[in-house]
């Protein structure tokens, strides 16, 4: 079994789309780099990157989760991830990219907690600024 933990998936929107997202219904995406951070405390751990990896390849067609929605559509890319192996800081991360000023996608993966988003709009800005920003604080 692979460690419980949080992440950060970046994701490049290649063209401007617009996705349905579950019960969130029709999203926007602008073209740009993305954020989304997540956690995976639950059977599996961390080894829910490697299905988030799966989506994004087409090779999983399950959506169930908001960003499966967003990983499974034509014009995205899964570009990187960062991981944090038995580190519970994914409400931490979200706190970090809105005080570095990055737009949110409002709701977004937050349904389970009071964070008004767990996916924000880049805009150019340095995620491994933002993140180890984060790392630090909770170390």
């Amino acid at each position: 079994m692979t460690a419980p933990g949080s992440y950060v998936l970046v994701i490049a929107v290649e063209s401007p789309t617009t996705i349905k997202v579950g019960a969130l219904g029709d999203r926007e995406f602008t073209a740009g780099g993305y954020a989304y951070v997540g956690s995976a405390f639950g059977p599996g751990g961390l080894s829910r990157v490697d299905r988030h990896r799966r989506v994004a390849s087409d090779d999983h067609d399950t959506r169930h989760w908001h960003i499966d929605y967003l990983l499974g559509a034509d014009s995205i890319r899964l570009a990187t991830v960062e991981t944090y192996p038995n580190e519970d800081i994914e409400c931490a991360l979200a706190t970090a990219f809105a005080d570095a000023g990055c737009e949110p996608v409002a709701a977004f993966g937050a349904s389970d907690c009071d964070c008004n988003s767990h996916l924000w709009k880049l805009d150019g800005r340095s995620l491994p600024a933002a993140v180890k920003t984060v790392s630090e604080e909770t170390a």
